[in-house]
């Protein structure tokens, strides 16, 4: 009867913690599915109010006159487009020198951009013609530089714009001037 005993105790204590870590584990089961259910629903509710906004806001444009649009593109941010590296040699004074120059350009807005990246070849071609007339001892101050960036960006406003008034390219940054 003892033994009995021992293995109905034995039996109780295997069964009852299963039942308690069942309950448990289908309890945060549970949880997780309604947590999960309630982040999908806001995703996709946050998701379809985006797309219902920016749906609007293409309509809104078709309508908008063109002189409205411009103001709104000058209260945004700048945008930039990053060119590759131009490597020139430059007019000689006392002998081999070269110029390394990269640069960024801003620009009023991404239609522009699209357009530099069409015309690059030519645009590219301009700069280095350019860069290759120049000496070394002009580039070196900053009053050199400077005027060096105001050439490049008429040189491609001349190339994206030849007739109009407002010049796509606003300004010409180095990002790297290497002179050797």
């Amino acid at each position: 009867m003892a033994k009995e005993a021992r293995n109905m105790e034995a039996s109780e204590v295997v069964e009852a913690p299963p039942k308690q870590g069942g309950k448990k584990l289908l309890i945060v089961i549970i949880l997780l599915l309604v947590v999960i259910l309630i982040g999908g629903a806001s995703a996709f509710l946050v998701m379809h109010r985006h797309s219902a906004e920016d749906a609007d806001d293409d309509d809104e444009e078709v309508v908008e006159p063109v002189k409205h649009k411009k103001k709104a593109v000058k209260n945004t941010n700048p945008v930039y487009v990053a060119m590759e590296a131009f490597t020139v040699n430059l007019t000689s004074e006392t002998g081999d020198q070269f110029v390394q120059v990269v640069l960024s350009v801003e620009i009023e807005d991404a239609e522009a951009g699209e357009q530099i990246k069409a015309y690059t070849p030519k645009i590219r071609n301009n700069v280095m013609l350019l860069l290759s007339t120049k000496r070394a001892s002009e580039l070196l101050t900053k009053e050199g530089k400077e005027q060096l960036a105001g050439e490049i960006r008429d040189q491609m406003n001349k190339v994206l714009s030849p007739n109009a008034k407002d010049a796509p390219v606003r300004e010409v940054l180095f990002t790297s001037f290497i002179i050797q």
